[in-house]
C-alpha cells in the first residue's frame, strides 16, 4: 500500500477513536489528514470518490453505524472533498439556573 494512503487511514483511525471516546477532535489533526487525501488525488494515486467510500467504511467500523446515518444522506454535498465530517460528540447541556 502507498505509504501516504497508510498514514492516511492511520489518522482517520486517530480521530475516530478520538470521537468515540468522546475526546476533543482538534482542526488541525482533519486539516492534516485532509491535506493528505488531496496530496493522494494530485499524484493520480486515488480518485475523491473512493477515498470518500474509505472515509464513510472507516466511520463505520469504528462508530457502528453509516456515516449518512449519523449526518443525513447528502453528507458528501454538505462536506464536498477533501472534507473529513468527524465530530466529536455535543457535550451535554445543563442549565446553570432554575427555570424560576
Amino acid at each position: 500500500m502507498n505509504p501516504i494512503r497508510e498514514e492516511l487511514e492511520r489518522r482517520w483511525q486517530q480521530l475516530l477513536e478520538r470521537a468515540a471516546a468522546g475526546d476533543d477532535l482538534p482542526p488541525a489533526l482533519r486539516l492534516r489528514a485532509e491535506g493528505l487525501m488531496e496530496a493522494l488525488v494530485l499524484t493520480g494515486d486515488a480518485e475523491p470518490a473512493a477515498l470518500s467510500a474509505a472515509m464513510a467504511e472507516a466511520w463505520q467500523r469504528a462508530m457502528g453505524e453509516p456515516l449518512a446515518a449519523t449526518l443525513g444522506e447528502d453528507w458528501e454535498t454538505v462536506h464536498p472533498f477533501p472534507a473529513i465530517p468527524f465530530y466529536q460528540a455535543r457535550a451535554p447541556v445543563v442549565p446553570s439556573t432554575g427555570d424560576d
